[in-house]
């Protein structure tokens, strides 16, 4: 399988409400490395990297999941993954 990195924006109601430790929790059921954290405008960062259909099912867990309220748009931008990231995390 095709590594690659997704890197998405998501604006919205996503600060203040738990949207990273949930981003988070979901993260641990599929097999991605990299970060979600907050953004000084408001949106929330997700960079995750792993088999590109593991990361699309990631990615589509967070929006058509229980975030799904949250979201009022979304970024998407494919890049080729890195290998930089162990796990994922919450950076702060």
């Amino acid at each position: 399988m095709q590594k690659a990195r997704l890197h998405v924006n998501f604006s919205g109601a996503v600060q203040g409400v738990g949207f990273r430790f949930t981003v988070k929790r979901i993260s641990e059921q599929y097999e991605v490395t990299g970060f979600v954290k907050n953004l000084p405008n408001g949106e929330v960062e997700v960079v995750a990297e792993g088999d590109r259909e593991v990361v699309e099912g990631f990615t589509d867990a967070i929006r058509n999941g229980i975030l799904n309220d949250y979201i009022r748009k979304v970024k998407k931008e494919w890049e080729p993954a890195t290998g930089e990231y162990k796990k994922f995390e919450i950076k702060f």
